[in-house]
C-alpha cells in the first residue's frame, strides 16, 4: 500500500512539473489594425483596376475581424461571404481555393464544409510573418473565386516585406 501511495505521489509531482513547464507567458505574432486596414485598401483597389466591386474583410489569427470594407457597388451578401473566407483561411492554415481541392480529392475531408463560418470558395488567403499565420484576408464580389483570389493575394503581397 505505501509503495502504490508512494507511486501515486512521485506521479503527481511529475505531472505538477509538466504543467509548471507549461505556464508560461506567451509571445505571439499577430496582425495589427493599421495593417489589417492596409491589406483591406489594397485588396479594394486591385479590384477596383481589374473592374470589380467587392467586400473585403481581414481577420486576426484568431478569426476574428480587425477591418472589413465594403466597396461602392458591392453586393449585400459579401460582406458575410467575405468574413467567411478569412476566417475559412485561417482556421485551416491555407486558402480557401486549396482547401476547395483538398475536399474534392478526400471525401472523408469534405465535412470540414460543415464546420460553422467556413465557406468553401476562392477568395480567403492567409496572412503570414515568416512562416506563422497572423491572420487572413477574404475578398467577395468578384465574378468568380479564382478573380477574388487574384485581388487578395496582390493585396498580402504589396505588403510582404512589411511581414517580416
Amino acid at each position: 500500500m505505501k509503495r502504490i501511495f508512494l507511486l501515486l505521489a512521485l506521479a503527481a509531482q511529475a505531472a505538477g512539473a509538466s504543467l509548471q513547464a507549461h505556464a508560461q507567458v506567451l509571445t505571439e505574432k499577430q496582425i495589427s489594425q493599421d495593417l489589417a486596414r492596409d491589406i483591406a485598401i489594397a485588396a479594394i483597389e486591385q479590384c477596383r483596376k481589374d473592374g470589380y466591386q467587392v467586400t473585403v474583410a481581414v481577420v486576426d489569427k484568431a478569426g476574428q475581424e480587425r477591418a472589413v470594407l465594403r466597396d461602392d457597388g458591392a453586393g449585400p451578401s459579401t460582406v458575410n461571404t467575405s468574413r467567411r473566407k478569412a476566417y475559412t483561411a485561417v482556421a485551416f492554415k491555407r486558402s480557401t481555393s486549396e482547401t476547395a481541392r483538398l475536399i474534392a480529392a478526400d471525401m472523408v475531408s469534405a465535412n470540414l464544409k460543415d464546420v460553422s463560418d467556413v465557406l468553401i470558395l476562392g477568395g480567403g488567403v492567409p496572412v503570414l510573418a515568416g512562416d506563422q499565420i497572423i491572420g487572413a484576408i477574404g475578398v467577395s464580389g468578384a465574378p468568380g473565386g479564382d478573380k477574388d483570389d487574384a485581388c487578395a493575394m496582390a493585396a498580402v503581397a504589396k505588403f510582404a516585406g512589411k511581414l517580416q
